[in-house]
């Protein structure tokens, strides 16, 4: 679904990496940037697929995976509202590692990659950006991998409540997540995710319900997440 001109112009102006382009280079970005939609489950691209295309998320969230040879999912990262991906096959890599699908409906800005290495030989400024983006994806990797060699499980799932709780505005209620899903974000099994629940639920920590934790002791949860 194509949306208007200024539409995509004011929120190319709202991404980080853009940050620094007049209004006059946003609007001549604007003609070659494509804004859609798409639904839950559509896959961007997998593992080995060249990479053509930068998607830049206006709404809605992508996951970032990889599958085990034993069919096991981890998910690398989830990517909200304001997010930039495909970027790592556009700046060396030729290829993309992981698979990339959406979670929810989804509208985002596609570019092709002859554009993104256009505007990146134009404008230094952007190349810095894309730089700073991958830094930042590479330290919060850094601190995923800190996280499954020295945290136990149940700390690790406070963590996590915690962080989600927060990106959905804080009212102390995490839905719409599945105990699979759970297990997806920390690299684990979803049996262990249940017992971990249960445990917390039976510390009064949580209250547990279809698709829904409830936080009941936020500074318990804190103290375990830092433990």
């Amino acid at each position: 679904m194509l949306q208007t001109n200024s539409v995509k112009v004011d929120y190319l102006s709202s991404i980080q990496v853009f940050r620094d382009l007049t209004p006059n280079e946003l609007m001549q970005m604007d003609r070659q940037v494509t804004m859609s939609t798409c639904q839950p489950g559509k896959i961007f691209y997998m593992p080995e697929d060249s990479g053509e295309v930068l998607f830049l998320l206006k709404k809605g969230r992508v996951q970032l995976y990889r599958i085990a040879p034993n069919g096991k999912k981890l998910v690398v990262a989830t990517l909200g509202a304001g997010a930039i991906f495909g970027e790592m096959s556009l700046v060396g890599q030729g290829m993309h590692n992981t698979f990339a699908e959406s979670v929810d409906e989804c509208v985002l800005c596609v570019m092709s990659r002859s554009d993104v290495e256009r505007l990146i030989q134009e404008k230094p400024e952007v190349a810095f950006r894309f730089v700073e983006a991958l830094g930042q994806r590479l330290t919060q990797l850094e601190e995923r991998l800190e996280d499954i060699a020295f945290k136990s499980i149940a700390s690790r799932l406070a963590l996590l409540l915690l962080k989600l709780n927060e990106e959905q505005g804080g009212r102390q209620t995490v839905t719409g997540y599945t105990h699979q899903d759970f297990s997806e974000m920390l690299g684990t099994y979803r049996e262990t995710v249940t017992q971990t629940l249960n445990d917390l639920k039976a510390e009064r920590l949580v209250g547990i319900a279809r698709k829904q934790v409830t936080l009941l002791n936020m500074r318990r949860l804190r103290q375990l997440a830092d433990s």
